[in-house]
């Protein structure tokens, strides 16, 4: 897709998020979202990503249905846990301690209009600090997002006041000033910073490593202070090398749904990801850089899971 393509309003609005994270990064990803459009829509010819393969969908329904296991994925979507992951930092500020982050991963929110409600319901009420959510928040990975920003709207007042996010690899870079009209901020290669007194806490979002791969490290931690506290959002666990050895205490992120539909015992069939299994879902640790890589709010490809329940997560911060 090329910026002529869009509507009036959405250049006025990318070329506003030009002059915030570059020319190059919008144009790059606006491209590369166009590209994948024509491959699934047009030619249908992308190997790589299960999720782009629309003739099998359907396919992978029936299949679950003759198994008679479609009725229980569909009730399991529904059915989302609330986690609780304690996170112990030795750089953490001694304001921090007990700071708890709600984390959200691939909602997929308009997958079918009574998923928000589900949502919704579980959210209600969660005490927490800041909210971040790690990306997917379309169903497919091409087409409208409007419908995806209104049940976003739904959402967000459960949310609490401050809400950090970064895109995922089914989204667009047309919906980032949708989002921050609700009060999200959308960090692209970027930081923010949580103040409390004279402490700071960082976070920083880079953009999706998994498809697009727009992600910049060095453009994301330009403004954070070498020897604080950081915490990297990402869609995917898969750049967790390049994470730890960048000096961050902790990384948040999805993408591999837990696998979604699994054997028993929770076994992921397929994680979509190039990064190590143990990685795929929980707590992980990896040369000192504490990961955590959520299961996931929503459903991908078909809205089922088996072995492996929809999740929310609560992380709280401790000083070590």
């Amino acid at each position: 897709m090329k910026l002529s393509d869009c509507s009036t309003t959405e250049r006025r609005q990318l070329a506003t998020l030009e002059e915030r994270i570059g020319r190059v990064h919008v144009r790059q990803r606006l491209g590369l979202e166009g590209e994948h459009e024509s491959h699934v829509v047009r030619r249908g010819t992308h190997f790589f990503h299960l999720e782009n393969w629309t003739s099998t969908h359907g396919l992978i329904r029936a299949g679950l249905s003759l198994a008679g296991l479609r009725g229980r994925g569909l009730r399991n979507t529904r059915n989302i846990q609330c986690r609780d992951n304690e996170v112990w930092q030795a750089r953490l500020p001694p304001a921090f301690d007990g700071f708890t982050l709600l984390h959200l991963s691939d909602l997929h929110l308009d997958v079918n209009e009574s998923f928000v409600d589900h949502l919704v319901e579980r959210v209600r009420g969660l005490r927490h600090d800041a909210c971040v959510l790690t990306g997917d928040f379309r169903f497919r990975s091409f087409g409208p997002y409007q419908p995806t920003l209104d049940a976003l709207a739904r959402l967000r007042p459960y949310l609490g006041d401050r809400v950090f996010a970064v895109l995922g690899n089914h989204d667009t870079i047309r919906m980032v000033a949708g989002m921050e009209a609700l009060g999200i901020q959308v960090l692209m290669n970027e930081s923010a910073p949580i103040l409390r007194g004279d402490s700071r806490l960082s976070l920083v979002g880079i953009d999706d490593a998994h498809y697009f791969r727009t992600h910049n490290f060095h453009k994301a931690a330009a403004d954070v202070p070498h020897d604080g506290c950081a915490i990297l959002l990402s869609h995917t666990p898969e750049p967790y090398r390049h994470a730890a050895h960048a000096d961050y205490s902790l990384m948040l992120c999805g993408h591999t749904h837990g696998g979604q539909i699994c054997l028993p015992g929770g076994v992921p069939i397929l994680t979509d990801s190039d990064a190590p299994r143990a990685f795929a879902r929980g707590a992980w640790n990896y040369h000192g850089m504490a990961g955590y890589t959520s299961v996931g709010c929503g459903s991908s490809i078909v809205d089922v899971r088996l072995n492996c329940l929809p999740e929310v997560t609560l992380h709280h911060l401790r000083r070590q």
